[in-house]
């Protein structure tokens, strides 16, 4: 079956614009034709056109102005010149903006309709490919992001957005939320997916060793420094660095973040050769960077730098809706893992996962899916098989019925620190949140536990 097009015909000559009209016509394709180049720019920027005829000598706007507006307002479209006699030096460089190819007048109407019907194919093999990839994109966002709620949905759309972009990202939200998982997939989808992605936990490295980490170091710069290393910033060059708890660097390296962030080029310790970087840099943080500035913990213009695109993740306990699907995510990958293909969760199970509060957010659930995957010996895993002795809420039964959400967080924390004997890195490990983070909740609630 012949393909049908939209075809737009721009040439101030009367009889090649009639000529070309009724050729592409009976040929089965939809075409307009204007005059002049204004008239032509006005049409292509009020409807899209599959492929557009330019003749390259026209009075007012000429053809190869109109080509280059065109081509810079949709890289991806098609567009054939008309040249006259003389003009193939034109035509050439009409090619090198990007024409599809030319015809030289006179021509065929045969020769016209074969290299129509070539470029509409072209251009419709494009616009499939296009929505391939991004049918290919949205899967791969649905595939990490998981959740139904409107707050995932908003940054499952941004996440495709930015990753086009080379923006600077700030994640927030909770510890356990899923930051890094969204600043990974920002990466997989984005251009620099075959480059490294590069993390650094800015809470766990030491800090007399931190600038030796981020921007490497030469042979000699101090004590056991006995070869040139590379830094983390090196090891991303063309990717992506991902800082995560970005808030706990000190205040004397944001200064020096904030230099390799602006110049976009680092020195190692010890070293005086400055090392051009084309990194990616999307941060992280549970804290809230603007009162961190405020008490003087974080500089101003760095917080400006990084937070150019702001995404924040909402916690569990504000998006109930997605704890199904993420519940069932987890066993199905759990299932897969350890072959057991039968083992789900029961209504009763799945009631009390609903409704409780989730402290470590994400990370707590899947934790603990995994543990009631390794201990429940039946198919079946109910509410007792993941919460030990705690009584999970009743179907119908709000939380606010049970206390506040900083309640029943409490109970929460004193009840698997009784669990496991106030072990405190157990403790965190099961509820899903870092130990640091454990201790700050048992200050704040004031909960005595074993040493």
């Amino acid at each position: 079956m012949p393909l049908s097009a939209n075809i737009l015909v721009i040439d101030d000559d009367e009889s090649i614009r009639a000529g070309c009209v009724q050729t592409l016509a009976n040929d089965g394709h939809r075409v307009q034709a204007v005059a002049n180049g204004s008239e032509g720019l006005a049409k292509v920027s009020a409807e899209s056109f599959d492929v557009i005829l330019v003749d390259l000598k026209m009075p007012g706007i000429s053809g190869m102005e109109v080509l280059k507006r065109i081509k810079e307002d949709d890289p991806a479209s098609v567009v054939i010149v008309i040249t006259g006699y003389g003009t193939i030096d034109a035509a050439v460089e009409s090619m090198k903006l990007g024409a599809y190819d030319f015809l030289s007048k006179p021509f065929a109407p045969e020769t016209l309709s074969v290299l129509v019907e070539t470029a509409a194919s072209t251009r419709l093999h494009a616009l499939e490919d296009a929505c391939i990839g991004q049918a290919l994109e949205e899967q791969a966002i649905s595939d990490r992001i998981i959740g139904v709620s409107p707050a995932i949905k908003r940054i499952g759309v941004l996440a495709g957005k930015v990753a086009l972009t080379d923006s600077t990202v700030l994640i927030t939200g909770d510890t356990g939320v899923g930051k890094e998982l969204v600043a990974r997939t920002i990466h997989q989808i984005s251009p620099r997916r075959d480059r490294p992605f590069v993390t650094v936990d800015c809470g766990a490295l030491v800090e007399g060793l931190f600038e030796s980490e981020l921007f490497g170091h030469t042979e000699g710069a101090f004590t056991g420094a006995v070869k040139t290393t590379r830094g983390r910033f090196e090891l991303a060059n063309g990717g992506t660095m991902f800082l995560d708890e970005v808030a706990n660097i000190s205040v004397s390296l944001q200064s020096r973040l904030l230099r390799v962030i602006e110049e976009r080029e680092i020195s190692r310790v010890g070293g005086a050769e400055k090392i051009k970087l084309d990194v990616r840099i999307v941060s992280a943080t549970n804290k809230d960077l603007m009162e961190e500035v405020r008490k003087g913990e974080f500089r101003e213009d760095l917080f400006y730098r990084l937070n150019v695109v702001p995404i924040r993740i909402p916690p569990l306990r504000e998006r109930r809706q997605d704890i199904p699907l993420l519940a069932e995510h987890f066993l199905k990958k759990l299932r897969e893992q350890r072959g057991a293909p039968h083992k789900r969760l029961s209504a009763k199970a799945m009631r009390a996962i609903e409704t409780r509060q989730w402290p470590g957010n994400v990370r707590e659930l899947r934790n603990l899916i995994e543990r009631a995957m390794v201990t429940c010996e039946g198919d079946v895993i109910d509410a007792d098989d993941l919460f030990d002795d705690e009584v999970p809420l009743q179907p119908g039964e709000t939380p606010s019925a049970q206390g506040s959400l900083a309640e029943r967080e409490k109970e929460e924390i004193a009840r698997t620190l009784r669990q496991f004997g106030g072990h405190k890195a157990k403790t965190a490990e099961y509820l899903g949140i870092n130990r640091k983070t454990l201790r700050e909740k048992i200050r704040k609630y004031g909960i005595e536990a074993e040493p």
